[in-house]
């Protein structure tokens, strides 16, 4: 697939496994671009293994972005089951490795990072105003019974519900009330978050049935506009890329492909055809991406398809 288009596709959702992780996987199956680790990830080993695996994988990825600097950028993969670790791992994957942000495959083992245990990993991006990438993550045990029997478990439903909870209770948990400069991006159009909140939130507090829901500083949907940004991972849908541009401004939605998972060349050629004129579009697929994950040098644009 060729084009003579005047920008760069720069894919923020495109994953990657080292063969030492994806053998642990096996062997617990057995028991029972930007560029980022693979969902699950670390998130699904005990605590030393998840810390040896996610720095081996980041060293592994570092190497990979040096060996190809015009075609890969990566994210640093933490093991949240020791935040503190993890914190240190965020400052090692941008001082030493020149990763440009971090992935999280949503929760740990059914926990989520708004619970307070997690805010170094939040303190440590925001220090180094590195963005977070909340990637999807199968639903854990007590969510996912009823979408399993349905088969509706995984990428047709079940990823967007559970990562789409995780974020929105990052966003009435208060983190960025208490990290308001924290940047988070997600993928697939923001997990089918860009809808109803407002009213819905400012009952549920209003009626004081939960003692988790309390009050924030800001309606759900400013946070959405002001510290998240969102990709087109796996929606290559002109209606819902258009929606979300309009909802949350143009400057929050930005072009991904999900490789390996979807890689369709006809998906490119879609967004290439979007109803935007040429500056919308360089900035969908290029500018947005370099702001926010900080690739600094603009390279020459490049036929579709590539991953970056």
């Amino acid at each position: 697939m060729t084009s003579d288009v005047d920008y760069l596709r720069i894919a923020t959702e495109e994953a990657f496994a080292p063969p030492e992780l994806v053998r642990l996987w096996q062997s617990m199956l057995a028991d029972g671009t930007c560029i980022s680790l693979t969902c699950p990830g670390t998130q699904v080993l005990d605590r030393d293994r998840a810390v040896a695996m996610a720095r081996l994988a980041n060293d592994q990825l570092a190497e990979a972005c040096r060996r190809h600097p015009d075609r890969f950028s990566g994210l640093t993969a933490v093991a949240p089951q020791d935040p503190e670790e993890a914190a240190r791992e965020i400052e090692r994957g941008a001082a030493e490795l020149g990763l440009v942000g971090v992935i999280i495959n949503s929760h740990t083992q059914g926990e989520y990072t708004d619970d307070p245990k997690f805010w170094p990993i939040f303190e440590a991006a925001q220090a180094l105003d590195t963005p977070i990438y909340l990637h999807p993550n199968t639903p854990p045990r007590n969510m996912i019974g009823p979408m399993l029997e349905a088969g509706l478990d995984s990428a047709i439903y079940g990823f967007a519900v559970e990562t789409g909870l995780h974020l929105l209770r990052i966003i009435t948990a208060g983190v960025f009330d208490r990290f308001p400069r924290l940047r988070i991006v997600a993928g697939h159009l923001g997990e089918a978050l860009p809808y109803r909140l407002d009213f819905m939130h400012a009952a549920t507090v209003k009626a004081g049935r939960y003692e988790s829901m309390k009050p924030i500083g800001r309606k759900p949907s400013e946070y959405l506009r002001s510290n998240v940004w969102v990709t087109t991972s796996g929606m290559p849908w002109a209606p819902a890329i258009m929606f979300c541009r309009e909802v949350l401004g143009p400057d929050r939605v930005m072009y991904a492909m999900d490789y390996p998972y979807e890689y369709v060349p006809e998906e490119v050629t879609m967004q290439d055809q979007l109803p935007l004129d040429a500056a919308a579009k360089k900035a969908f697929f290029q500018d947005i991406a370099e702001q926010v994950f900080g690739l600094s040098v603009s390279r020459s644009p490049q036929p579709a398809g590539g991953v970056r």
